[in-house]
């Protein structure tokens, strides 16, 4: 379920899963106590996700960065929310480069699929983020990689409820937005 790069409906549907990332992130959060961070748990990631099989790979990508990027500028993340772009970029990589590989067939076991692998992919990029902030704090690298390892368990719970909440949405959503489409 592609969408045109620049037309106007692609331009609004992206603004309009900007604003429900943001939402999502900012209506309902669970803070989680961790060594590294300030993490919690939160549904803007699956709404990330949703976005770029809704979108593609770039619309969606820009609707997650505005999203999750808007939100940590205005929830006093600022400092790392260049962190938050590049991990957009690469869950958008790898979501997108997965769908194309299953040829857009949006069958059930595809979404799944590609909600787990989403999932699996922000752990490894939440790991990544929490070195690097560790070490522009100053902590030395070993420390870094241990403390940024356990201060996982929200990204964890995110990463599951990413691969549960993909599925469900995207097939909850996806004859509205079809309709949207068939409208044009």
């Amino acid at each position: 379920m592609q969408q045109s790069r620049n037309t106007l409906r692609a331009i609004i549907l992206t603004g309009l899963f900007a604003a429900i990332i943001f939402i999502g992130i900012s209506l309902l959060r669970i803070p989680i106590p961790a060594l590294v961070g300030r993490p919690f748990i939160h549904f803007g990631n699956a709404l990330t996700v949703l976005a770029i099989l809704f979108l593609g790979g770039r619309n969606g990508a820009f609707a997650g960065i505005i999203g999750l990027g808007g939100f940590d500028l205005l929830n006093g993340y600022a400092a790392t929310s260049w962190l938050t772009a590049l991990e957009v970029i690469v869950v958008a990589v790898v979501v997108n480069t997965g769908f194309k590989l299953f040829r857009y067939d949006d069958r059930v076991s595809h979404i799944v699929t590609l909600g787990i692998v989403a999932g699996i992919t922000k752990i490894f990029t939440t790991y990544a983020v929490s070195i690097v902030e560790a070490l522009m704090v100053g902590t030395s690298f070993k420390v870094a990689l241990i403390n940024s390892f356990l201060s996982l368990p929200a990204t964890v719970i995110n990463s599951i409820s990413t691969a549960i909440i993909v599925p469900i949405l995207y097939f909850a959503l996806r004859g509205s937005l079809r309709g949207i489409q068939r409208r044009a």
